[in-house]
Parts: C-alpha cells; structure tokens; sequence
C-alpha cells in the first residue's frame, strides 16, 4: 500500500529543489539588467551628455514596452512552451542589454531600453504562470514569496557588483559603465541556453521524478482544474468596470511609482554625500537588506494574523514619510540614509500583502482577470516615478523636489488602501489560496 503523505513530501521536495533555486536566480538577474542603469548613469551621464530629465525618461520607456508586449508574451509562451519561451526572453533581453554597452548617444539608448522591455515582457507573470503548472494552491504562496524575494536580494548583490565593476574594470579602453552592461547581460544569455536543457514544460514530461510521484502530482492538479474550469471565460468588459479593480489598479501604480523612482536615483542620491562610485554600492546594500527581511516577516505576520488591508496601508505609509524624509534632511547624509531604509522597508513591505489584499477584495471571477489588469496598469508607474523625478531635478536643480513627489504619490496610494470598505475584505487565508490558484500574475 503506497504512502500518500510520504510520497506527497518527497514529490513536493523535489519539484520545490527543482524549480524555486533556479527561477529565483533568473529572477536576480532579470531585475538586475532592469535597474544597472541607476548604477552606470554615475559616469554614463557625462560621458553621453545625458540629463536628469532625460535619464528618466530613457529609465521610464523600459516599462512602456513591456506594458505593450506582456500579454502577447504570455500567449506566445502557451503555445511554444515555457522552457522555449522563458529561454528566448532571457536570450534576447541580455542580448539587448550587451549591445547597450556600445551606445553613442541618448536615442541609442531610448531604443535599447525600450526593445529591453520588449524582450523581457511577460517574464515575471510567465514564471507565476509556470508555478501554477508545478505547485497546488496551498504551496504557491510560499513559491510566490520565494521568488518575488529575488528583487531585494538583486539590488543587494547589483549594488556593490556594479559600482565595482565602474570602478576597476576598463578593458580595451572601454569605460566601466560600459563593461558593467557586457558583465551583467551575458549571464542572461547563458541562463537562457541553460534554461532549454533544464526547465521541463509540464509534470508529465519530467523524467526526474517517478512514475509513481509523477501520476501523484497530476491527479492533485487535475482536482483543482476541475474546481475552476467555471472560471476559465471570465470576461474582460465587467472586470474593467469593476471600481474595486480600478482602485487596486491604482494603490499598485502608486507603489511602482515610488519603487522605480527611488531605485533608479538611489544611486545618484547617494553619491551626492560625497562618497566614491564603490562605496556608493555598498551603502546601497543597507536599505535593501532591511526592506527583503521586513518584506519575510511582515508577510508572514499578514498571514498568521489573517489581516490584509492595514498590513498593505502600513507599508505605504512608511515609504511616504520615509521618502518626504529623505527629502527634508537631504544635508544630513546619516538621517537621509535611515529616512530611505525607512521608505524601503514599506515598500518591500507592501508588495506580498497587496496581492493578498487584491485576491481577499475581488470576487474569484473578477480576480481572474483583475489581477492580471491591476498589474499591467501598475507598471506604468514605471515610466512615470524615474521620468517625473529626472524632470523635477532638471527644473529645481534638486533631486529632494523628486522625494516629496514619490512621498505624496505613496501617501495617496495609503488613503486608496484606507478607502477600502472592511466589509469588501475577506481576510481568510482559505479565500487567498482559492483565488491565488487563478492568478497567473503577481
């Protein structure tokens, strides 16, 4: 007789080995080659006669192309395979991200980001999407937060790897900034030849795991495609009518906006406390270290609690008074630099809960596509937090009239938060898992 619970864990364990330590160094590398410009425009910037307005705007263009290509991507990846698919966005988006070492003036780069954006599109909700293909319900959310703890532990590593590379590398006369893109794309590219051996598609073809740990792992996810195959037509038309979704569509806009913004300029706001392009890495290290464990355990507490929408106001909150902070002690470096952890630590913070909040809030219909929609649109705010800052410290000659920008945009995301009626909240843990199995998107 065949013992479920052991044959349950063993099945479990390996497809966790298998799968969450390799999505999640694809995921470091992804969200690395989104921000290095931050780090290369310290010396980039003079070099190409770029301004602060500017920078912004060509930081900004990434997320315009991949608002345009997330879908289609994501329907391309259902019909070629995700091994295929997630391999030819990584091939591509370092490929783009070499080539930048090479540009000449600003429209080069404009273009370069913006085909980055394309070639990345649909990577992140792709990888969601291919969870669901491996992992029930109950186990996602732990996958999920794995995963997503891959942008605090990339600007940990980037931080200090990037302004290194400025500093000490300048092959064949090439300045570092140039060689920082070559270094931190060719992994990329590496990842995407390795990903075609290694992903596997579907549990049915993964020859590392058992007869027996294979059909046991079928038959769990065919139980819960039973459950939603009532869920499967959800139409778009009500779902953009939803207010609901349209409030959640902008408490996310404004949290990217502060997210993108601070970290685009982060490195430049440090550098202004008079410090080499080295040490610039390794202060950059220390808001990012409190915002991934603030992000573990103010997600686990939402969980043990049961509580969604004061643990996504919170965060909110903090990231606002933190960054109007940073801007009101802009002369002091040490009480700017707590002011900016502050910010991070809500920001990192908000990220796990909101989704937790936006499943708990939709109705399990609406939250098929709605959570899809809320992150499409939230993204924008990609293009608007770098754009509106570069903007601001061309026009005042000071990058604290940015921060009390990001601030307000946040605070306004907390009073969305606050508007939530309680009785709109279901903040059962059952009713997250449930939808979390619908949403290929986080």
């Amino acid at each position: 007789m065949v013992d479920n619970s052991a044959l349950e864990k063993r099945t479990l364990r390996k497809v966790s080995l298998r799968i969450i330590p390799f999505i999640f160094i694809l995921y470091i590398v992804a969200f690395l080659d989104r921000v290095n410009i931050g780090y290369a425009a310290l010396n980039m910037n003079q070099d190409l006669g770029i301004t602060a307005k500017t920078l912004g705007f060509i930081s900004g263009i990434f997320f315009i192309g991949y608002f345009i290509f997330e879908i289609p991507s994501n329907i391309f990846m259902n019909k070629f395979g995700a091994r295929k698919w997630i391999a030819r966005i990584l091939i591509t988006w370092g490929a783009a991200v070499v080539v930048t070492a090479w540009v000449q003036n600003a429209t080069q780069l404009t273009v370069l980001r913006f085909f980055l954006g394309v070639a990345e599109a649909g990577f992140a909700p792709g990888i969601i999407l291919y969870i669901t293909f491996w992992f029930r319900p109950k186990e996602r959310a732990r996958a999920y937060a794995l995963f997503l703890t891959a942008m605090a532990v990339s600007n940990i590593i980037g931080a200090p790897l990037s302004t290194w590379i400025m500093d000490t590398v300048s092959w064949a006369n090439m300045p570092g900034w140039r060689w920082l893109f070559i270094l931190e794309g060719i992994p990329a590219i590496i990842l995407g030849i390795v990903t075609l051996f290694y992903l596997t598609d579907r549990p049915e073809d993964a020859k590392w795991l058992t007869s027996e740990e294979k059909g046991w792992l079928l038959s769990e996810l065919s139980k819960e495609n039973k459950e939603n195959k009532n869920n499967k037509h959800t139409n778009l038309g009500p779902v953009l009518r939803d207010l609901k979704v349209w409030r959640l569509g902008l408490i996310y806009f404004a949290f990217v906006t502060g997210l993108y913004g601070i970290g685009l300029w982060l490195p430049t706001i440090i550098k202004a406390f008079d410090v080499t392009t080295t040490q610039v890495g390794w202060i950059a290290v220390i808001p990012y270290v409190l915002g991934g464990i603030a992000m573990i355990w103010w997600a686990l507490r939402s969980d043990r609690l049961g509580e969604r929408k004061m643990h996504t106001a919170i965060p909110l909150f903090l990231g606002a008074i933190g960054l109007i902070g940073a801007a009101i002690f802009g002369s002091s470096p040490i009480m700017s630099m707590i002011m900016i952890c502050i910010a991070t630590i809500g920001l990192y913070s908000f990220l796990g809960t909101f989704w937790s909040l936006s499943s708990a809030t939709l109705s399990a219909s609406a939250a098929v596509v709605g959570i899809a929609a809320i992150n499409s649109f939230g993204n924008l705010g990609g293009f608007l937090g770098p754009y509106v800052v570069g903007y601001l410290k061309d026009s005042t000659g000071l990058m604290e009239s940015g921060l009390y920008f990001l601030g307000i945009v946040l605070a306004i995301g907390f009073a969305l938060v606050l508007s939530i009626k309680k009785k709109d909240v279901n903040n059962s843990k059952q009713e997250y898992f449930e939808k979390a199995a619908k949403n290929n998107v986080v």
